[in-house]
């Protein structure tokens, strides 16, 4: 791969340890040649941030790259996360991990993995996207609400329910997942759309190819949908249908060369049955 020259730091510095490793690694890529070098703070990122930089360096939790991902995928700069988190599903690399190999990333020793956005158009609103998912449920949390769901213009079925999850492959593992819908492996490029405690218990995942324009709808009468896209970013809805679809930009996430998606899961998930020590 080509070496990266240009790079943007966010730092999360509510995350303990973060900003004395973004100074390490400030260090590592100065050593390593990088000749422009930028860093900001998680909550103070511009827009247009990436712009012109070669990749973009995560250092933070899941949560520190979503909130950067509409920025790097709308400038095409991949972005490499560094877990100072807990989970790290999106930020692949350890801090051990990246003090260790920063050096040979920065000269082109990686991969690149293309991951599926959402676009979102809730109401009148502009059009946003989101890596993980899209969250509609009703603005009072302790109601149900009825939504109308159609595929292409085709009518699915209308919910009863908590809410919906529209989620792409790399946000199953999120929310989704905890709803009870299926784990998809994150180069299958589909729609996975999971109703949250639905009031008829055959209503589950539905997976949807990657050419479909979905449309939902708000069937019950005084209630006020909320929209969040990756958890978030949130907004009210009065009226109007919410439009999701799979964007023609998708973002690039930086992995190491011998980066194994399963052999995440089995970390993350903690699966067990006596194969999780084998490669």
């Amino acid at each position: 791969m080509l070496p990266i020259r240009k790079l943007a730091f966010v730092v999360n510095h509510e995350k303990s340890g973060a900003a004395a490793l973004a100074d390490e690694l400030v260090g590592i890529a100065r050593t390593a040649g990088v000749r422009r070098i930028k860093v900001r703070a998680a909550r103070q990122l511009p827009a247009n941030y990436f712009k012109g930089a070669d990749a973009g360096c995560i250092i933070g939790g899941d949560g520190t790259l979503l909130g950067a991902a509409r920025e790097a995928a709308q400038a095409g700069v991949p972005l490499i996360g560094v877990n100072q988190g807990s989970l790290g599903y999106l930020t692949s690399f350890s801090p051990d991990e990246a003090r260790a190999c920063f050096a040979e990333v920065l000269e082109g020793d990686y991969q690149v993995a293309e991951r599926t956005l959402l676009e979102c158009r809730a109401g009148t609103a502009r059009t946003d996207v989101a890596l993980n998912d899209v969250l509609i449920k009703a603005e009072e949390n302790s109601q149900l609400v009825r939504l109308e769901v159609r595929a292409d213009g085709e009518l699915v079925t209308d919910y009863f329910c908590d809410g919906l999850v529209l989620s792409t492959p790399t946000g199953s593992t999120a929310y989704n997942l905890s709803a009870g819908g299926p784990i998809i492996h994150p180069a299958a490029g589909v729609i996975a759309m999971t109703p949250i405690c639905p009031h008829t218990l055959s209503n589950r995942t539905i997976v949807f190819n990657d050419q479909v324009k979905l449309s939902i709808r708000n069937c019950s009468p005084g209630s006020r949908l909320l929209v969040a896209l990756d958890g978030q970013r949130n907004r009210g809805v009065v009226k109007g249908s919410i439009e999701v679809a799979i964007a023609k930009r998708r973002l690039s996430l930086v992995l190491r060369r011998d980066h194994s998606y399963f052999s995440v899961m089995r970390a993350k998930l903690k699966w067990s049955g006596g194969l999780t020590d084998k490669k």
